[in-house]
């Protein structure tokens, strides 16, 4: 793949114009899919797989860098509201093939890091782990560090390459993947599936009605309410995880928040990890992430009182650098959320409204006067954006236990893939001649996007005079456009509808896909975000089409799921008649009108190539641009405190003799160094400690519970002081005792000396 022909201060001043999840591409498509297919119907022993699981902390630098998803240059995070992770699950045949799929708590998939994952998995796996049964999917979240990805317009805002929050993935997927393989055993895997009715809508609802009317009556809603979800378990050990896909954005958190969020999807699988933990109980409270430590206290208040006044709050103090709070180790149950056809769908339930009058917004160009910057979404637990993660992460948690109870359907047959590479800015396609009969030869488009790409979505508006279904574009931006490229009559010709804003991708660059398979499921996992119906073209194309290979292998047994911004990332695909009306998705979608046709034709040759055993060409392999990557993002320098103060100190305490009761908060600030000087991985910034019998302080929340928040900031700007304050606000099921908050951290040193610290807050009560 060719760079981008546009320098990076060029596109830095146009994409401080739009402030949504995408930025414009710098290079054509990668079309990576997985399909995961359960075929034949041989049994194997008492268990049909070998299958692992398994999970490990992707978090990155809680400080300084642009979170990715917005690409709003002012949203750097700033602390940490609840962990990152990776999941992943391994299926197996005893004797034979397997497959692995990853799915990130990030924005989306990178193509380096998925390169130099693969390159791991080789040196300690050999040939067992490849670009061929390997998929790595992101679950849309835009509340995490970016600067992950190679190509230099998706990493515009974080000030280039960002080796941390890069490393920090390639680490934890291949832990992650490790942990599944050596957990590998005997089991069984079940798919379920059922509609969640209430945690998506479609925020471009204009471009959905403008598909045909006779297709639109098949379906009874505008979004896709249907989730699927996998069992696994272990025929000794009993269900060790459970994996499903549901389409909804993640974008409950907004374009301001600064702390590091999972969003939704990343709180449904905290809160069904400790479910299962927890005794499977389902309850209208927030699961805790650690289990009762004291099971009753049978002391009067006055008594606590008086225990908690005895723990002031102790001065800061050096640590081994080795030291964590909570150790990596396996988890007993893994869950993940995994995205799906996502494109349209927010999780901003009550709909759009101008922030200045608080009517609804404009339906056809989601504006407000005009003006996009004014028309927001408001999620369910408005105006608080932390309510609405949880609720409508609570809502995907509470579907998925109840098709995870009930998932009887066993997957049974062989694993077995395809793999090839695609050029996807210049593909012939064949489409039926509109109003006729018979049918002609179209292409793909290089890449481009439109003006409405750059007035964003009811999610995170954009800037200046941009708008959604924008068809034409205005005379003063095309002058700015044409100073960085003047789109050839061509490429103008062939993007039609759209007036080009950014043309990206006059390049020829090839991309991966490739399908595995495992048995009567079928997981399309793509590259990008599919509108609702563009999704359900694909799924019912591809269903049809491998019945229509194999009627008796699949019949009405065939279940198929998208798992969008898989392995990579190529933005929108929507269907023709949602990219005539020009909105962002259809000004997001790259390769021109026919886009979505195109994946269509091309997953069937795989399809058919899978079924018949065929092997296909491997075709250009895509470029490794590591050692290419420019990073402007400065590194921390020094770490210091005020004179007699020591790095841990408490600046703000709990106040003393303090009684606090469930629902309230209570939090700490301690002197603090960079986050960035040490990450954290698999251990804690925050922690609330409860004293049990004996005077001994046991960990019971941390920073990886939807409770506690991390925060962090500098007084001043550039300043080597900095602080952090550790929030906690205490859920329904926190047991009556005394606490106290802790904040592990480290600092830097002139000389570059890393050193760790703690500090902990006074104690105080809690009934």
């Amino acid at each position: 793949m060719a760079e981008s022909p546009l320098s990076s201060s060029n596109l830095f001043i146009l994409h401080s114009l739009q402030a949504h999840q995408t930025m414009a591409v710098s290079v054509p498509f990668q079309f990576l899919f997985f399909l995961l297919l359960l075929l034949d119907r041989a049994v194997y022993s008492s268990s049909e797989y070998l299958i692992g699981v398994g999970s490990y902390d992707i978090t990155g630098p809680a400080a300084d860098v642009n979170m990715m998803g917005y690409a709003n240059s002012d949203q750097t995070a700033s602390g940490i509201h609840f962990r990152l992770r990776a999941r992943a699950f391994i299926v197996a045949e005893p004797q034979g093939k397997r497959v692995a799929f990853v799915n990130l708590d990030a924005c989306m998939a990178s193509q380096i890091v998925t390169i130099k994952v693969l390159e791991r998995l080789k040196a300690r796996y050999g040939d067992l782990y490849t670009e061929k049964n390997v998929a790595i999917s992101g679950i849309h979240t835009h509340a995490g560090p970016g600067g992950y990805l190679q190509y230099v317009t998706y990493i515009v805002t974080s000030l280039g390459f960002v080796r941390q929050s890069f490393d920090v993935l390639v680490d934890g997927i291949e832990q992650t993947i490790i942990q599944a393989h050596q957990s590998l055993r005997p089991g069984s895997v079940y798919v379920n599936k059922g509609d969640l009715l209430d945690a998506g809508v479609n925020r471009s609802p204009s471009s959905y009605l403008n598909n045909p009317e006779a297709e639109r009556s098949r379906y009874k809603y505008n979004v896709d309410k249907e989730m699927t979800l996998l069992k696994f378990v272990d025929s000794q050990l009993g269900p060790i995880g459970s994996f499903n896909w549901f389409a909804t954005h993640g974008t409950s958190m907004s374009r301001t928040n600064s702390l590091i969020s999972g969003d939704n999807k990343g709180a449904a699988a905290r809160f069904m990890e400790d479910w299962f933990e927890n005794g499977q109980k389902v309850s209208s409270k927030i699961p805790r992430r650690v289990s009762t430590i004291v099971s009753d206290l049978n002391t009067n208040h006055s008594r606590l009182l008086d225990i908690a006044a005895s723990y002031k709050s102790s001065k800061g103090q050096s640590l081994d650098a080795k030291i964590r709070v909570r150790k990596a180790s396996k988890r007993t149950f893994v869950s993940a959320f995994c995205q799906s056809n996502c494109g349209d769908v927010s999780p901003n339930t009550l709909g759009a409204f101008c922030i200045d009058t608080g009517l609804p917004c404009d339906f056809n160009h989601s504006t407000c006067n005009g003006k996009n910057e004014l028309c927001y979404g408001r999620g369910p637990g408005y105006p608080d954006e932390f309510e609405s993660t949880r609720i409508i992460g609570e809502k995907q948690f509470k579907m998925a236990v109840g098709l995870f109870n009930k998932a009887t359907e066993k997957l049974q047959g062989k694993v077995g893939y395809q793999h090839a590479y695609v050029d996807f800015s210049n593909l012939e396609v064949t489409v039926p001649i509109a109003g006729g009969g018979g049918s002609e030869t179209v292409k793909t488009c290089p890449a481009a996007m439109g003006f409405g790409f750059a007035a964003g979505t009811t999610d995170g508006p954009g800037a200046f005079d941009f708008k959604q279904g924008d068809d034409k574009g205005n005379a003063f931006w095309r002058l700015v456009r044409n100073v960085l490229r003047t789109p050839g009559p061509e490429q103008v010709q062939c993007q039609k509808p759209k007036p080009i804003l950014l043309d990206t991708g006059e390049m020829k660059t090839p991309y991966d896909w490739a399908m595995l398979r495992i048995g009567q499921l079928v997981i399309l996992s793509v590259p990008g975000e599919f509108t609702t119906m563009a999704g359900r073209r694909l799924r019912d194309a591809v269903k049809s089409f491998l019945i229509s290979l194999d009627s008796k292998e699949f019949g009405n047994n065939l279940h198929v799921v998208i798992a969008g911004l898989t392995n990579t990332y190529s933005q929108y695909i929507t269907t023709f008649e949602e990219y005539e009306v020009q909105r962002y998705e259809g000004a997001s979608t790259l390769y021109g009108p026919h886009t979505l046709t195109a994946y269509i034709q091309e997953f069937k040759k795989l399809a058919t190539a899978l079924v018949n055993g065929q092997t296909l060409p491997s075709g250009p392999q895509p470029p490794d641009l590591l050692d290419k990557q420019i990073s402007l993002l400065a590194p921390v320098v020094v770490d210091s405190t005020p004179l007699g103060v020591d790095f841990g100190d408490v600046k703000a305490d709990v106040p003393p003799k303090s009684t606090f009761r469930r629902g309230q908060q209570v939090n700490a600030t301690f002197w603090s160094g960079c986050p960035r000087n040490d990450l954290m991985t698999e251990g804690s910034f925050a922690v609330v400690e409860m004293l049990r019998d004996g005077g001994k302080w046991v960990p019971v929340y941390d920073d990886d519970d939807f409770s506690v928040k991390f925060k962090w900031s500098r007084q001043v700007k550039l300043s080597p002081e900095s602080q952090a304050t550790v929030e906690w606000r205490i859920p329904e099921s926190a047991v009556a005792g005394v606490y106290r908050l802790r904040h592990y951290g480290a600092s830097k040193s002139l000389f570059g000396a890393i050193t760790s610290f703690s500090g902990s807050s006074s104690a105080f009560v809690v009934v």
